[in-house]
């Protein structure tokens, strides 16, 4: 009785330890979405934010995101193929040092030691994103690039910033002039890594921008690509540690195809913020989602992606659009003329594309020639004269250029030849032709008149001659007869 006592005490015992257990695993889900609740609530409302691309007359509709703001980029173009309050200010969190490393490759030696400061280390939260670095110690700055778009190191961005401006202050400044370079018109930076701060801001299409510098660099899609990153101990730096990257699309944890690269970013008050690129079907896309919550800002940048890559394709313009080249090639070409044989004197460049819908063709676009080249398309293009701009529904989708193709080599992106052209206007041309013509034909019929006047003066005066002179004979024979 006693050991039957006994055994129902402990049956008793381990069935309230098992409830008490099973109502506290009960509670913990319940709590959190009561944490997570307000988050969700202000997601939804996000959803329902009007998306600017979709009232573009043509224009594939796009996806509801939860995000605040978003934009899908062609990076080579330019052309917006998403967009969602991409002018609104925000904060970017650890997506600025997506410009922080791109002014690192445009200013410094991947080789160039990175010494850490007192004001470097110290000058960020102690629970913020580090990798440890310690004051006096040294790393490559090749190394500080992957701490900061691996690790997202805010210590590591503050001494780049340093070695590359002297201070922290002469980097932020050198941000906000770079940025106006790019042209971002909605962006002021006052740290090098994200960290909060009231006047540190800017927007989906800045970012965007600054993006399309950064993966335009070889070595910067290299380390923003990076899953994972190992320092070794040096003499000037002594742990041995693995760094991991947080963007699921780039470890593969959410595989999608043909990632180049991205940096995520949080804050309390941006929330999560992230940037990604991927390449395929001969598009580079760019997608920046601000204010969004996790997991979305990974599930709506897939959304966004097969969006664009579903939707859109890149079309050649040389191959595509005979509008604007005349059909009349002889103004244009000879076999053997005054030129030489030289075969298309104008030529589109051949590797120049837009991106429109794939249900339309290039005939729906709409273009505009231009002549006011910029110092930067004047370098990229050394031989080209014009610029046409094109555009779908009053969105612009990309240009192509307008080139003097010597010897009628093809393209002349590539050319290094320093060829001097003069754009001809052929309709001024023959304008100009058909005065001289007339006033040709007035000078000959004014020169013919003064012509025929003195012949026929001429003739005038020998026939009086001839004249006169058979009088003169005739009255010489008279006298020599009497």
């Amino acid at each position: 009785m006693n050991q039957k006592n006994t055994k129902t005490h402990g049956f008793n015992f381990i069935y309230r330890l098992a409830a008490c257990i099973l109502a506290a695993l009960v509670m913990i889900p319940k709590a959190a979405p009561y944490v997570y609740a307000g988050y969700e609530e202000e997601a939804q409302l996000r959803k329902e934010l009007p998306i600017q691309s979709n009232d573009i007359p043509g224009w594939p509709h796009g996806p509801e995101i939860t995000a605040q703001s978003a934009i899908v980029m062609e990076a080579t173009t330019g052309t917006i193929l998403y967009a969602k309050n991409i002018h609104e200010e925000l904060y970017p969190a650890s997506t600025t040092k997506i410009m922080t490393c791109l002014l690192a490759v445009e200013n410094a030696s991947l080789s160039d030691k990175i010494t850490f400061s007192n004001d470097a280390v110290f000058s960020v939260p102690a629970g913020g994103s580090n990798i440890g670095m310690d004051v006096g110690q040294s790393i490559t700055l090749e190394q500080a690039l992957y701490g900061i778009m691996v690790g997202s190191a805010n210590e590591v961005a503050n001494a780049v910033g340093e070695h590359v401006s002297g201070s922290i202050d002469g980097f932020i400044d050198l941000m906000n002039s770079r940025a106006k370079e790019l042209g971002c018109t909605n962006t002021h930076f006052a740290n090098t890594n994200g960290l909060q701060a009231d006047d540190h801001y800017t927007s989906a299409y800045d970012l965007a921008l600054i993006s399309k510098a950064f993966f335009a660099n070889e070595l910067l899609c290299k380390v923003g690509n990076t899953p994972r990153y190992h320092f070794t101990a040096t003499a000037t730096q002594p742990d041995d540690f693995y760094l991991n990257n947080k963007h699921k699309l780039i470890t593969g944890e959410i595989a999608y195809e043909g990632i180049v690269g991205g940096k995520t970013g949080y804050t309390d008050l941006a929330r999560e913020t992230l940037v990604t690129c991927a390449e395929k079907n001969g598009m580079k896309l760019i997608c920046v989602v601000f204010k969004d919550e996790s997991p979305a800002q990974f599930t709506d940048t897939v959304t966004l992606f097969d969006y664009g890559f579903n939707n859109f394709r890149s079309v050649n313009i040389s191959d595509s659009d005979t509008r604007y080249m005349p059909d009349d090639s002889l103004f244009f070409e000879s076999d053997n003329d005054v030129f030489g044989k030289a075969g298309t004197i104008l030529k589109l460049d051949g590797s120049d594309t837009v991106i429109i819908p794939k249900t339309s063709g290039i005939e729906d676009t709409d273009y505009e020639i231009r002549y006011d080249l910029t110092e930067e398309e004047r370098k990229a293009y050394p031989t080209a004269i014009a610029r046409i701009d094109y555009s779908f529904s009053g969105t612009p989708i990309g240009s192509a250029h307008v080139c003097y193709s010597a010897a009628g080599t093809g393209t002349s992106r590539s050319s290094t030849a320093q060829v001097r052209t003069v754009y001809v206007n052929v309709k001024i041309l023959i304008i100009i032709a058909a005065i001289l013509v007339a006033l040709l034909s007035v000078i000959g019929a004014i020169a013919a008149g003064i012509s025929n006047n003195k012949t026929h003066s001429s003739r005038n005066d020998r026939m009086r001659f001839n004249r006169r002179k058979r009088e003169s004979r005739k009255l010489r024979f008279k006298n020599k007869k009497f």
